[in-house]
């Protein structure tokens, strides 16, 4: 549970700072976040919107991350803290009982999810459909995984992969579970598995990427929808600030 209030944690400084920000005035009389020139700033401001609507939802079950990353602060201070409020966060945030979303992945895993959560909440407000964007998000995320998966059946990497079992095995003892960084580093470039990766990577992850068109559009569609939901809720909470304190957008 350390690492869920962690997350909180990082999660609210992140809401704080991105939609606390300067702003610029838009077309539609209305301000908008200086944010949206690079990938990361994107990333940046829905992640934000997302743990301000995470904690307005909390707000109305009578819970805070934010309070909850306070209350850990104080357990770290007097040694002790309450399970059950860690599971009723956790709950809250993501869900209980039997996962509604499920999606199973061509690397053979599974990826599950609650729809009765805080997050779920936030997700179907910023992205309008949660199945979709949540089959769309695993399928996108998880495109290198399963461009590395068919990489295990090409002839050059399975004889690379072999020299490189050889390499990390000892001269006496069984080979390590694993072996350590240094040694994997040295393998891979000396076993020529590097090279090979290097080569063919690229090619299968555009062959993934071409037949997973549909889930990538979904994909892209549903977070330029997120984006401009974000932007909204950055204008809903600056623009009467500012009003109010009389001020200027910077």
């Amino acid at each position: 549970m350390r690492l869920l209030r962690a997350l909180a944690v990082a999660l609210f400084v992140l809401a704080l700072s991105a939609l606390g920000g300067c702003a610029t005035p838009t077309g539609a009389g209305r301000d908008a976040p200086a944010l949206h020139r690079t990938e990361r700033a994107r990333d940046d401001l829905i992640k934000a919107a997302q743990q301000v609507l995470v904690e307005r939802c909390l707000a109305g079950r009578g819970l805070s991350s934010k309070a909850d990353a306070d209350a850990d602060a104080g357990e770290r201070r007097e040694g002790g803290r309450d399970d059950a409020a860690d599971r009723r966060l956790q709950g809250a945030l993501f869900g209980r009982g039997r996962t509604e979303l499920s999606v199973t992945l061509a690397t053979g895993y599974t990826v599950r999810a609650h729809t009765d959560g805080c997050l779920a909440a936030a997700q179907r407000e910023l992205y309008g459909d949660e199945r979709r964007w949540f089959r769309a998000e695993v399928v996108v995320n998880n495109l290198r995984a399963e461009a590395r998966l068919r990489l295990k059946d090409d002839p050059d990497h399975r004889a690379a992969h072999g020299r490189w079992l050889h390499c990390v095995t000892p001269d006496h003892g069984p080979r390590p579970e694993r072996p350590a960084p240094a040694v994997v580093a040295r393998c891979d470039r000396e076993s020529g598995l590097d090279e090979v990766r290097a080569r063919l990577e690229p090619a299968l992850l555009n062959q993934v990427r071409a037949e997973r068109r549909d889930q990538l559009t979904t994909y892209r569609q549903l977070r330029t929808r997120a984006l401009h939901r974000a932007a909204d809720l950055y204008a809903e909470r600056t623009v009467p600030e500012n009003r109010e304190k009389g001020s200027t957008p910077s």
